[in-house]
C-alpha cells in the first residue's frame, strides 16, 4: 500500500470514530479507514436509491484510490469498478464498460496475493474457542484462506457480468454488514475490496 497523508481532521465524523484507535493501532492508515467509510457510505446511497450521492461518493472514494493505494492493491481494483458503476449511474455507459475491464484486469492478480493476506487472530466468546484456535491455528487460516479465495472468485464473476453490462451473479455490499471481520488486518482490506463492489 502507498502511504498516503491526508488533511483529515479529527472532527471528521467519519473517520474519527471508536474504529480509529483501533485500526491505528493495527497499522492501518486513515486513507484505509476513509476508504471504507467512502465507499460503505456510497453503497448505502445506492442501496437507499440516491443514485446522484452513490456517484459522488464512489467517484470520492476513486480519488481517494488513486492517491493513497497501489495499484496492486485489490481495493484500488475496486474502487476503479465503483467509478465505473459511477459512470453506468449518470449514463456513460461506454467509459463504465472500459472501467469495469480495466477493473477485471487488475482483479487477475488478486488470487495470487491469498497466501500473503495477513490474518490476525479473531476475539471469541469463550475460553475453549480461544484455545481450539490458538491449538489449531493452521487449520483455521486455512479455512478461512479458502474462503477469502471464494470471495474473490465471485467477485471476479461479479466484474466480468458488469463488464458485459449483464446481471451480477452475486450480492456484494448486501453481507458485507455480516461478513465484515471485527478485526482491522489484511483479511479485512481483501474482504472489503470483495463486498464493496457496486451493484448499480
Amino acid at each position: 500500500m502507498t502511504m498516503c497523508a491526508l488533511p483529515i481532521s479529527a472532527s471528521d465524523p467519519a473517520l474519527w470514530r471508536a474504529d480509529w484507535p483501533v485500526a491505528r493501532a493495527a497499522g492501518w492508515g486513515r486513507s484505509e479507514l476513509l476508504w471504507e467509510r467512502w465507499q460503505e457510505a456510497a453503497n448505502r446511497a445506492l442501496e437507499a436509491g440516491d443514485r446522484r450521492a452513490a456517484a459522488r461518493g464512489f467517484r470520492r472514494a476513486w480519488w481517494l484510490a488513486r492517491l493513497c493505494l497501489s495499484r496492486t492493491d485489490p481495493r484500488y481494483a475496486t474502487s476503479l469498478a465503483n467509478a465505473a458503476a459511477a459512470d453506468r449511474i449518470v449514463g456513460a455507459e461506454a467509459r463504465a464498460r472500459r472501467r469495469y475491464r480495466a477493473a477485471l484486469r487488475l482483479w487477475a492478480a488478486v488470487p495470487d496475493g491469498i497466501a500473503a493476506v495477513g490474518i490476525a487472530p479473531r476475539a471469541r466468546s469463550s475460553l475453549f474457542h480461544l484455545r481450539m484456535e490458538a491449538r489449531h491455528r493452521q487449520t483455521y487460516e486455512a479455512a478461512r484462506r479458502a474462503r477469502l479465495a471464494a470471495f474473490v472468485a465471485e467477485t471476479a464473476a461479479t466484474l466480468a457480468a458488469l463488464a458485459e453490462g449483464a446481471a451480477p451473479p452475486h450480492r456484494h455490499y448486501a453481507r458485507w454488514r455480516g461478513e465484515r471481520p471485527p478485526v482491522f488486518d489484511g483479511s479485512r482490506r481483501l474482504l472489503a475490496a470483495c463486498l464493496l463492489v457496486a451493484l448499480p
